[in-house]
């Protein structure tokens, strides 16, 4: 050990570099005070677009923040080049708190999940009449992951030209979720246009659905020309063909009435993440009938107080239909 004088100065002491850098090692992280709000409009392969006062900025995560990842529709808070110029990059140093978050596995034995979208409001379940012809289970697995992720569901059955929408509608009316039927003619014409709207207005709207269905489409109908993406033809029968939708896109309807966010056509809809529990707080008219049921009740199983609550007339046996016949998709494939 080296001895100084009584009074050493700094010619006394010599200090050792670090050897991975000069800079200090702290836990201190800056408090980014001068940074500004945003919104992520889409993630490509690391950058991610954020929405800054009307100004679309490409930025990164920083590091600081560690594994976690910002997606379409988090609110962000961003510093650095905020000019939005070409070959620009800013910060991201914060991700708000989520009020809602809309998550998917591939399959159901898969327990990684995907976050598809933060802070929506609502999730449109796109589904074609015909050409592709309609997946229910693919509904319902859409249907639960709504209600697990709290978002409000709402249908829209596209090419009702090729196929009338009664049987589908018959399916899911007892659920009593919202719906809009379009036609081919009707988005050429502007009529359908405008009922969708209708059910979009002052919400952040998520639009998911099978490969082929009309989604893309229809979201291009929706938001000014400005915003519209390019759509290529699917396949219906083997979904293969040009899919161009490869990532989530926030786009803003017109005058400022909400938000739509378009994802990629899906195959599948996980829910290895879903606790089937929850799914009964969608169904508000059965749910105090569930006071009596055994300690961790399936809501299907023989000793079910629901059967007892829905025959004395409390609730209508279609509800409870529905109910489990969604609680089963958590345990199905959408093929089976």
């Amino acid at each position: 050990m080296r001895r100084y004088g009584k009074n050493p100065d700094e010619d006394d002491i010599r200090v050792r570099p670090n050897r991975k850098g000069n800079r200090p090692r702290t836990n201190i992280r800056p408090k980014h005070e001068d940074a500004a709000d945003g919104m992520v409009l889409t993630v490509d392969r690391g950058r991610l677009t954020v929405l800054i006062d009307d100004v679309p900025v490409i930025a990164m995560k920083a590091r600081e923040l560690g594994r976690k990842a910002a997606v379409v529709g988090d609110q962000v808070s961003v510093v650095g080049d905020l000019s939005g110029k070409k070959d620009t990059l800013a910060r991201i140093v914060r991700i708000g708190e989520r009020s809602s978050v809309l998550r998917r596995t591939a399959d159901d034995d898969d327990p990684y999940e995907r976050v598809v979208v933060a802070n929506a409001d609502q999730l449109a379940i796109v589904t074609a009449l015909a050409d592709p012809e309609p997946r229910p289970r693919m509904i319902d697995r859409c249907l639960v992951a709504a209600y697990d992720s709290g978002l409000d569901p709402l249908l829209v059955l596209t090419k009702s030209d090729l196929d009338p929408p009664d049987k589908l509608l018959e399916l899911y009316g007892a659920l009593g979720v919202p719906y809009v039927v379009t036609s081919r003619d009707e988005l050429e014409s502007g009529a359908a246009v405008a009922r969708v709207r209708e059910q979009l207005d002052g919400k952040i709207t998520v639009f998911v659905g099978h490969s082929g269905v009309g989604k893309t489409t229809l979201v291009n109908a929706l938001v000014p020309k400005g915003s519209r993406r390019t759509t290529g033809h699917v396949n219906a029968v083997t979904g293969r063909g040009r899919h161009t939708t490869t990532s989530a896109l926030a786009l803003p309807l017109p005058d400022d009435s909400g938000w739509v966010i378009d994802t990629p056509g899906v195959r599948s809809f996980g829910l290895h993440y879903v606790d089937p529990s929850r799914v009964i707080h969608a169904f508000p008219d059965l749910e105090p009938g569930t006071a009596n049921c055994p300690r961790a009740c399936s809501h299907d199983e023989q000793d079910c107080a629901l059967d007892e609550w829905v025959a004395q007339g409390h609730a209508d046996p279609a509800r409870l239909y529905s109910l489990r016949r969604l609680l089963a998709t958590r345990e199905r494939r959408e093929g089976d």
